[in-house]
């Protein structure tokens, strides 16, 4: 009787249309013998490549402005340069690395297993080389002007304070893990058929925007990867002592994405609890 019971209420409540996937293994050394491993860590290094190749030529270009307002793209434009790469790099990558192209990403999705550490290291390896070559490479082309007008590298504007550009890149990394793990829900994909082709639109105008109000402040981070790069190739003691502003920001902007989406937007932490007291034994 009571089996009957049993199978008549499952019956009466809907199917999940939707599985989460399993949590990723902490550590997983097969992952180092399939291809599929060197393929997204290749994908990772390349994409973080042009990223920073593109982004640091705009910035340049920027700042080569004079007092004709027309003749670069603006600030507007710089933020648009660093948004519109996201977006055709992560709908470039996505299917074969996840489309990170940042270190706080990666650390984001590690805090919630959906990458093992193995991989997350290697990643993020990837991705402070391949911006130390894509900054290299602009260098390289726009020689006559890198250095002169600051080499695209990060630092805190002198009307702000560091406490305040600290703050600034903790924000505005929240703003876009968050978004990354909001665009990339298996809850949403499985009933919007049309998210993963938003996925990357949204990533790309999180960056957009974030630029928009950081720019002022720190020339906006919210990518280690992105920092670092600039910082090795342009090499200066101003940069360098900011550089720790530029990857403490991420990632403790990462981390409260991470808990905010798992803790709260999942509700990771209740569900676990209810499974304790739903059907309490005797």
């Amino acid at each position: 009787m009571s089996k009957e019971v049993t199978e008549e209420g499952e019956a009466s409540q809907p199917a999940r249309d939707y599985v989460d996937p399993p949590p990723e293994p902490l550590f997983d050394a097969e992952e180092l013998t399939v291809w599929s491993f060197y393929r997204a860590v290749i994908a990772e290094f390349i994409a973080t490549l042009l990223f920073l190749y593109i982004t640091v030529a705009t910035v340049i270009g920027y700042n080569k402005q004079t007092d004709h307002p027309c003749e670069t793209v603006g600030l507007l434009g710089v933020a648009w340069a660093f948004g519109g790469m996201i977006f055709i790099l992560v709908y470039s990558t996505a299917g074969i690395s996840g489309g990170h192209i940042n270190p706080a990403v990666t650390f984001g999705l590690f805090l919630v297993r959906r990458v093992s550490l193995i991989r997350a290291i290697s990643y993020m390896v990837a991705q402070c080389l391949g911006a130390i070559c894509g900054v290299g490479l602009a260098k390289g082309i726009m020689k006559n002007f890198y250095d002169e007008f600051g080499g695209g590298a990060n630092t805190v504007f002198p009307t702000y304070s560091k406490g305040t550009a600290l703050g600034a890149e903790i924000i505005g990394t929240f703003v876009l893990v968050y978004t990354v793990f909001s665009a990339t829900d298996p809850k949403r994909n499985a009933r919007d058929s049309h998210v993963p082709v938003l996925a990357p639109l949204s990533i790309g105008f999180a960056v957009f925007l974030v630029h928009l109000a950081t720019i002022p402040i720190t020339g906006t981070g919210i990518n280690p990867a992105r920092s670092f790069g600039p910082a090795v190739i342009y090499n200066s003691g101003k940069v360098w002592g900011d550089q720790w502003i530029f990857w403490l920001g991420p990632f403790m902007g990462a981390l409260a994405a991470a808990l905010y989406h798992q803790h709260v937007m999942r509700a990771t932490t209740i569900k676990a609890l209810g499974s304790f007291t739903a059907n309490p034994t005797n």
